[in-house]
């Protein structure tokens, strides 16, 4: 972890009127540790995986296993684009600079809502594992570790490659504990993972069809969504022609075997089908072994999930910052957003989706869920999109790390994310859809008619080197 304490270049002064541009202060381990926390894969594990295993139940690992899969080709994408784009910007500056700016909007739309909702749907999970030591109200629990991770959002970019270092080591600690009591207690053999399989309502099972399986894929999509970390922190990285592409690829490795490990050992180490379909991990942790390992394993889930507020927080002001910086908004906001703290940190940026953020935390969790799935998966698709156009032009010699077998893993992408789509419920799609078209106004309204001076999508000279 060397690397995320070397020196700082110290930045020459800028003229006023420049965009401001974020320190370089960290290398390919300390990008990888703040994106692994982002994936935060102990904290999925405990509480997104659970509603999989209610409505898949055995089939859940299989889902998840096809949704990494997947990821290898979006991780593709992302770490082509991340490398030509280098911008706290993320998704929206590579879609921006490849699609055109309308498409950018869009995606930056999208972005902002799987920002904004992630951090809460993770945080209310907190309740769940601070049971062993005090009973709380989800939402208020969810509240409180939004808070405490703006809070933390605020400090040292540097500092805070320490503490989700030492809180991702807790984390991993907890989901291999689970995987091998998991094992250790098995019930049914491996051909259980294929038996497709979840607990109905009168206790007999039922079988889980290929459609619940694609349905469930924007849910899979997004238990691994984190590696997409790296190319918000492109812009902070030394040497990011190099490292986007070794942290995006090398953390959706770790993170989707960190994560579907211990799904399979859940599913083997059930006692029966319907509690597999409870979801109660914890529950069955005490099972296996006792109360003093199930109230560790708790605490160390709960730690994981403060984690995964501080790292979320961290990533969605860079969004807020960049999109200020490429005047996004009218100039009062783009002057707010823009403005960095003493610590280097984009200070009203990460307020901004701190606190909102602990508001959602008392919107009910099925919408909050539906509406990241399907926005997740629209930004997946619209980046395939990016990455089919990304050899064009003058890009074709830009250096950058490029993806095997292009465009194949493009066009497959669009293929089968079109499709997720149209398996998703119709009312998260037509909340997605409504934000969506509200932002279309306000492009077609304020940014178009304003194209020379909003919107205008920058990369930090050095980046370009």
């Amino acid at each position: 972890m060397t690397d995320t304490l070397r020196p700082v270049e110290t930045a020459l002064p800028q003229p006023p009127d420049s965009p401001q541009k974020l320190k370089r202060s960290i290398g390919v381990v300390g990008g990888t540790l703040l994106t692994l926390s982002c994936v935060t894969p102990a904290s999925t594990l405990f509480v997104v995986v659970p509603d999989l295993f209610g409505s898949l139940g055995t089939a859940t690992a299989l889902t998840i296993a096809v949704g990494s899969l997947l990821c290898i080709a979006v991780a593709f994408c992302y770490s082509e684009l991340g490398t030509l784009i280098p911008s706290a910007g993320g998704e929206y500056a590579m879609v921006s600079t490849m699609a055109g700016r309308l498409a950018g909007w869009l995606v930056f739309v999208l972005s902002l809502l799987v920002v904004m909702i992630v951090p809460p749907v993770i945080a209310m999970g907190t309740a769940d594992y601070l049971a062993p030591i005090v009973h709380l109200d989800p939402s208020v629990a969810g509240a409180g570790v939004m808070l405490l991770a703006t809070l933390a959002g605020l400090l040292d970019l540097r500092a805070n490659a320490w503490i989700t270092g030492v809180f991702l080591v807790l984390e991993v600690v907890a989901a291999a504990v689970v995987a091998v009591l998991g094992f250790a207690h098995a019930e049914r053999g491996p051909g259980s993972l294929l038996s497709m399989e979840v607990a109905g309502a009168d206790g007999h099972a039922d079988t889980v069809t290929a459609l619940l399986i694609v349905s469930g894929l924007a849910i899979a999509l997004f238990v691994t969504q984190g590696f997409s970390t790296a190319v918000y922190l492109s812009e902070e990285m030394e040497n990011p022609r190099r490292n986007v592409a070794r942290t995006v690829l090398t953390t959706l490795a770790i993170s989707a075997v960190i994560i579907l490990v211990p799904v399979i050992a859940i599913t083997l180490g059930a006692s029966d089908l319907a509690e597999l379909t409870g979801g109660d991990i914890g529950t069955m942790v005490i099972a296996w072994s006792n109360t003093a390992v199930g109230t560790f394993v708790s605490l160390c889930v709960a730690l994981a999930i403060i984690n995964a507020g501080i790292v979320m927080v961290i990533q969605n002001s860079r969004v807020l910052f960049a999109s200020a910086r490429d005047k996004a908004w009218p100039e009062p906001v783009n002057a707010a957003f823009a403005r960095l703290g003493r610590f280097g940190s984009p200070w009203v940026a990460t307020l901004a989706v701190g606190v909102p953020g602990a508001a959602l935390c008392f919107v009910d969790l099925d919408t909050l869920y539906g509406v990241t799935g399907v926005s997740v998966t629209g930004m997946y698709l619209l980046v395939a999109v990016a990455a089919l156009l990304s050899r064009r032009g003058t890009h074709r010699h830009t250096p950058a790390w490029r993806m095997p077998l292009w465009p194949a893993f493009p066009v497959l992408l669009i293929a089968v994310l079109a499709y997720i789509l149209t398996q998703q419920e119709t009312g998260h799609l037509l909340w997605t859809g409504g934000i969506t078209a509200a932002a279309t106004l306000y492009w077609l309204l304020y940014l178009r008619p304003r194209r020379a001076t909003r919107w205008l999508v920058s990369i930090p000279e050095d980046a370009r080197a």
